[in-house]
């Protein structure tokens, strides 16, 4: 496999022409040509493509240096990423990483002498619930283990191809624990649709306004709302987006749907589709999830021969709709709705300034509905049991049941549906947790729980969430927890506006520095304002956010700060006179004027 040289250029020119050679599908056309070319992007095949799409090539170089799965760089044959997410760690995933790296003979974060392989970190693979967990080329293997590392670095020295590896090494498991109405609906495609479309596409969207659906993927936002406010926006026409950029740490619910009812999740698009008379879908599949495409398109496959998307659906005039695949390259922010919007049209992805909102304006301008996974295959249900018995269930302000990916330290780590309004300890109690000192709901992002809360309730007056339900027993450092979540946020920080791109970085040097033995009271005022900085003036939810996990655990277990706290006064973390070292070395010079003076501190006995 090429490694060094552009794609051949009549193999590119039919890549760019297979995507229509239109510019919003730029992100598309990177992808396949980094294929082509053997795992990155090659100078030579930039200039053509830029040109084919009638876009400056800074515009394409903006949108392939973006992307954390995008390379500009040679990254060899074999691309190894192992997830980095806080309960990765703790069931060590840096000790085998580096025990991987020494039998391949190669550093973490390089290519190999060879060019053969390159070994690193990525944020997180959506396999909490089977961790610790890697990417080969794009391709999960979930419970690491020194035996499983030992033959997964045989198999690269051997040069084996990964359709050569043994298929159980790719086995990802869906880990259902416990199941409700969704994960127990057994439905015949088509069902749902059948039970809508003689309501008409105002009587479905009342249907669905009586089951009061709020979206699943953490804000909560009123379905039937966001649908009617796009039926009612002028326009050539509209699109529906399923946004499955599942990338909070600690959540995947959705690559189990994907996996395991991919029917139902399009099946709600297709519903939505109705409800707001739209004729374009794109699924928007999260990079680490690239490897369940080949099962999604023959799902889509088969729903075109049964007549269920395509033209005239179940032989309605005028119901005209289908379904494309679009993939993410490895950026958290694109699971903000506009940013994935921004994504979809070959940009980078970077939040909007909002109004207007993509029910009015998205997609290439059209009146653009972005609905979770889960909230889409939640609509199957309504269509088939009627929006009252859906709102039977659940509390007053948020009906139905919620699906959460319960990870750490409990015995069966997986997915748990329950109806909303259920305890956080009865999660525990059912996930064989114990000794638990906190619990994170709702991934990085989310709020920190002390045990004095855990009688607190999943529903959007109290504890809203996307699905994450990470659990921490007493032996883990709750400082440690957050410092990995601030890490996360400096890391996939979009850079466009200033508070967030640079506060992020000074909450992650704050952290580092206590880390590191050089904290003092001084660092932990400033943390508190970086927090009240980053809410008030980041441009969207990630910067705002970011703070969360400080900011809880300082307020709920403030002793593994102050432990960390050695200095009574300020004390610099960057050693100056350290950094001069090799200067002097250089010269040759040790004597004392060639030393900094010592601060007023360091000279006291």
């Amino acid at each position: 496999m090429p490694t060094a040289a552009s794609p051949p250029s009549g193999a590119l020119e039919a890549l760019i022409q297979a995507h229509g050679a239109r510019p919003e599908a730029l992100l598309q056309i990177l992808i396949a040509t980094q294929d082509l070319a053997g795992g990155w992007l090659p100078p030579g095949a930039l200039e053509p493509i830029a040109q084919a799409l009638h876009l400056p090539l800074g515009r394409v170089m903006d949108c392939a240096s973006f992307y954390s799965f995008l390379h500009l760089r040679p990254m060899g044959r074999y691309r190894v990423l192992f997830s980095d997410n806080i309960t990765d760690r703790m069931l060590g995933n840096q000790a085998l990483l580096e025990a991987l790296c020494r039998k391949l003979w190669v550093e973490p974060g390089r290519l190999s002498e060879d060019g053969l392989v390159s070994v690193d970190y990525t944020s997180c693979t959506g396999l909490g619930d089977q961790g610790p967990a890697l990417l080969v080329n794009g391709r999960p293997i979930a419970r690491l283990t020194h035996q499983r590392i030992h033959e997964i670095a045989e198999r690269i020295r051997q040069q084996q191809p990964l359709d050569d590896w043994p298929a159980a090494l790719f086995e990802v498991e869906d880990s259902i624990r416990r199941s409700d109405t969704l994960l127990q609906l057994e439905m015949r495609p088509g069902a749902a649709l059948e039970a809508a479309l003689p309501q008409g596409r105002d009587g479905w969207r009342q249907e669905v306004d009586r089951s009061r659906l709020r979206g699943r993927g953490g804000a909560g936002f009123a379905t039937a709302v966001k649908w009617a406010t796009a039926a009612r926006s002028p326009g050539p026409a509209r699109v529906i987006v399923c946004n499955a950029d599942e990338g909070e740490p600690g959540t995947f619910k959705d690559r189990v749907l994907l996996s395991r009812c991919a029917h139902l999740v399009f099946e709600g698009m297709s519903l939505a589709a109705w409800a707001v008379g739209a004729q374009t879908g794109f699924l928007y599949l999260r990079g680490e999830y690239r490897y369940l495409r080949p099962h999604l398109e023959a799902v889509l496959a088969a729903r075109r021969a049964a007549g269920l998307l395509g033209r005239s659906i179940l032989g309605v005039r005028g119901f005209d709709f289908d379904i494309q695949i679009h993939l993410g390259a490895g950026a958290y922010v694109c699971g903000e709705e506009s940013a994935l919007i921004e994504s979809l049209e070959g940009k980078r992805g970077t939040p909007r300034i909002r109004p207007p909102f993509p029910v009015t304006h998205g997609y290439l301008g059209l009146p653009t509905v972005v609905n979770n996974v889960e909230t889409l295959a939640k609509t199957c249900l309504i269509a088939l049991h009627g929006g009252a018995a859906f709102a039977a269930t659940g509390t007053q302000s948020s009906t139905g049941t919620k699906l959460l990916s319960v990870s750490g330290d409990c015995a069966a780590p997986g997915i748990y549906e329950y109806p909303f309004g259920v305890r956080v300890e009865r999660v525990l109690e059912d996930c064989g947790a114990s000794d638990t000192q906190a619990v994170q709901v709702g991934g990085a992002s989310g709020t920190t729980l002390a045990a004095y809360e855990f009688g607190r309730r999943i529903a959007y007056e109290d504890l809203p969430t996307a699905g994450a339900f990470m659990v921490f027993d007493a032996s883990r450092d709750m400082f440690e927890v957050a410092r990995n979540f601030v890490h996360f946020f400096a890391h996939e920080s979009c850079g466009f506006c200033t508070p967030c791109r640079v506060g992020c970085a000074l909450l992650r040097q704050g952290m580092d520095k206590l880390a590191a033995g050089h904290g003092a009271p001084v660092d932990l005022v400033e943390m508190e304002w970086l927090n009240r900085l980053l809410r008030q003036a980041s441009h969207c939810g990630l910067g705002s956010s970011a703070p969360n996990p400080v900011m809880d655990t300082l307020q709920k277990f403030r002793p593994a700060y102050t432990q960390r706290l050695r200095h009574p006064h300020f004390e610099p973390a960057f050693d100056l006179d350290g950094a001069l070292a090799e200067a002097r070395q250089l010269t040759g010079r040790q004597d004392a004027a060639a030393h900094l003076p010592p601060s007023p501190e360091e000279a006291q006995p």
